[in-house]
Parts: C-alpha cells; sequence; structure tokens
C-alpha cells in the first residue's frame, strides 16, 4: 500500500517531481566535481612522494618538513647508510625546469627532479631503461611528459634553466618512461643526482662547498614496520636532520593541508544545503496534501503506513536526482581540457554518492513528522 501510494502521487505529478530530482541532480553535479577536485589536486601535490618506494624522509631539521627549504649533504647520505635497520638510502633533489623544441612547439613545464640510479626514488619504468650511471646524461620522464611532448625512447631532449642571468641549455637523452609521477602540478623527469646540479636553475655564484646537496633523502628499512623505533634511531645516530613517514610528508607540502580542508568543508556545506533544500521541499509538499493525509487516515490508513510512503517518495525522488547527476556528472568530465585536475576515483565517488543519498531521508524527516501529526477530523474540517 506504501508503495501504491508513494509511485502514484509521483506519477500523478510527474512534472514537478522530476523538476525537483533535477535539483537534486544539480547538488550532486557539485558535491562529484568538488570530491573530484580535491582528489585531482592532491594527486598533483603528492603523487611522485606517494609513489617512493621509500618508508621514511629525512629532512634537514628545523625547516617544518618544507623540501623547498631542506638541504642535506652527501656526508648526511653516508652517516645514515650505516645506520642498523637501513637497507638502503637515496637522496631526492628537486627544482623546476622547462622541455624546449627547436620545431616551435610549446615549451613543456616540467618538475625536474635529482636521484641515485638504483637507488630508493629512482622510479619504475613501463617502458626503455633506468639511468645508466651516476653522470650519464639520461633522462626517464614520465607519462604525461611523453604524452605532451611526443617524446619516445632515444629521443633528445634539450632543457632550458635560468642559471645566474642567462638562459643556459642542456641535451639530455630520454632513456625510459614511468607512470604518471607529477611533483606539486608539474609532470616530472628524472635525472641523475650529479646531472641535475649541473642543470637546475642556480645563482651565478656558487658556495665553495662542492658536494652534492639534496634536499631530502629516501630511507627504505629493513623491516616497515619498525618505522618508529628506526625513527628514534636514526635521529639519534644522525644529528641535524628531521624524519617522517609519507603520509606525514605529504600533509606538510606546502598549501595541502589547507587545500584539502577548504575543498571538504565546501563539499560538506553543499551536502548541508542539500539537506535544507529538500527538507524544505517536502516540508511545503506534506502541507499542500494536509486533506489527503486526513482522508488517508479516516479511512483506515495508519500512521506506519503514511510514514512509509513520504519516506520511499523521498528516496525515489533522490535515487533518480542522484543518478542523473552522477550520469550527467561524467559527460560533463568527458568534455573537460586535460589540464584541469579532475580525477573521479571509485572510493571518492562511492563516499560521495552514499552522502547524498542519505541526505534526502534526513531532509524529510520533518516532512515525515508533520505528516504524522496530522489529524484526520482536522484535516478534512470535521473537527469543531
Amino acid at each position: 500500500m506504501s508503495f501504491y501510494l508513494a509511485t502514484k502521487e509521483i506519477w500523478r505529478n510527474r512534472g514537478r517531481f522530476l523538476l525537483f530530482s533535477l535539483v537534486i541532480a544539480l547538488i550532486t553535479t557539485l558535491v562529484l566535481f568538488i570530491a573530484a577536485l580535491a582528489g585531482g589536486l592532491a594527486t598533483a601535490n603528492k603523487q611522485f612522494i606517494e609513489k617512493l618506494d621509500a618508508d621514511l624522509l629525512v629532512y634537514q631539521e628545523n625547516v617544518d618538513l618544507q623540501a623547498t627549504s631542506s638541504r642535506l649533504g652527501s656526508a648526511k647520505l653516508r652517516e645514515l647508510r650505516r645506520v642498523a635497520g637501513i637497507a638502503e638510502v637515496g637522496p631526492l633533489a628537486f627544482s623546476t625546469s622547462t622541455i624546449v623544441f627547436g620545431d616551435g612547439r610549446q615549451p613543456i613545464d616540467v618538475a625536474l627532479i635529482g636521484v641515485e640510479p638504483g637507488k630508493p626514488g629512482d622510479p619504475p619504468r613501463i617502458a626503455g631503461e633506468g639511468l645508466r650511471s651516476k653522470r650519464s646524461k639520461d633522462v626517464i620522464i614520465d607519462q604525461p611528459t611523453a604524452q605532451k611532448s611526443n617524446l619516445n625512447i632515444g629521443d633528445r631532449i634539450t632543457i632550458k634553466s635560468i642559471q645566474g642571468t642567462k638562459e643556459e641549455f642542456f641535451s639530455l637523452t630520454v632513456t625510459g618512461i614511468t607512470d604518471e609521477r607529477q611533483y606539486f602540478f608539474q609532470p616530472s623527469i628524472i635525472v641523475p643526482l650529479s646531472v641535475w646540479d649541473n642543470v637546475r636553475p642556480q645563482p651565478a655564484i656558487e658556495s665553495g662547498d662542492k658536494q652534492l646537496i639534496s634536499n631530502v633523502i629516501a630511507v627504505k628499512l629493513q623491516n616497515p614496520a619498525e618505522i618508529s623505533a628506526m625513527s628514534q634511531m636514526m635521529a639519534a645516530s644522525v644529528a641535524g636532520i628531521e624524519i617522517a613517514d609519507k603520509a606525514t610528508a605529504i600533509q606538510n607540502i606546502p598549501g595541502y593541508s589547507a587545500q584539502q580542508s577548504t575543498l571538504n568543508t565546501q563539499q560538506i556545506f553543499t551536502l548541508l544545503i542539500g539537506v535544507l533544500v529538500l527538507g524544505g521541499f517536502f516540508q511545503i509538499q506534506t502541507l499542500q496534501k494536509v486533506a489527503q493525509i486526513g482522508m488517508l487516515k479516516a479511512i483506515g490508513n495508519d500512521n506506519r503506513t503514511i510514514a512509509i510512503a513520504a519516506l520511499l517518495q523521498i528516496i525515489i525522488v533522490t535515487l533518480i536526482g542522484v543518478g542523473i547527476g552522477g550520469a550527467g556528472t561524467m559527460l560533463l568530465a568527458l568534455g573537460l581540457p586535460a589540464g584541469i585536475p579532475i580525477i573521479f576515483s571509485g572510493a571518492t565517488v562511492a563516499i560521495a554518492i552514499a552522502a547524498l543519498l542519505l541526505i534526502g531521508p534526513l531532509g524529510g524527516l520533518v516532512s515525515i513528522r508533520l505528516a504524522l501529526k496530522i489529524d484526520p477530523l482536522t484535516a478534512i474540517g470535521l473537527s469543531s
């Protein structure tokens, strides 16, 4: 009976209910896009760090885990290698550069990352080979760089770097292609650390210290379960360092936490607005059919039947709206330019849709309560 009442009214007033389903669809689109944008921006920030084959990251002390401020010399690398329980360490150096083309194609800004071949930080390849030696003028490019530049294994690329006040150009050979590894919103190219030290943008006058400097040291442990104990041992054995796991390092990427908090807050407020809109619509609906509900009660339908019918209406309208909104969002996403950082992950979409389906019944609780309080005699005008 409840299902019949719910579907009969929806069908008789299908224009009105469809219009409101479209409102829910718009709310769904907004929530899904905010969730996808949060995922995309997070990935663009953290992808290289997240995919590192390392358990811990070591920074210079008193830099608040900021890679751009951290400076670690090769002496620290040697000290860390001597700590018991460490399987391997690898330096990581970060900078920016530009790939330029002689045929007039648009230059590509990239994250220039220096690593030690075969050590943590040296990425796995999906095509080609790795860096051949510590001083070879080789480069591994990630998939987005390869797609944007049409570069293949064996091609020569030209890197433009500002050194002092002049533009300097360096030629490197593509030896491998790795998967997508964005760092701070830019696709990555990976070179040996000594090559990075020559190619990176730098002032005209360098200091007299000739040791290779990295920003971060990636550490792989013999037993990854001992992260906490090893962090303490490393801090006690090597002076002037600060240690973090990858999750902590990601949270300390400049702007990452603030960015994600802002987007999550927007998503929560959008859901709250959805609750209010749904609640207002169904409350108006209930007020408009007080007489009908009173008649239903007068002919013997109990409050349970009325409540279930109202709840089914809310669920059906919400399902239709979320379905339209979800399909529309996916179609819109297909037409977005490739540069927009939108990522629809399965888990994110599932959580967003579950939240949207939940706000329907939540928003309709007020209207259900109102329907249950209607007195049948008063509603049909027979009460004195």
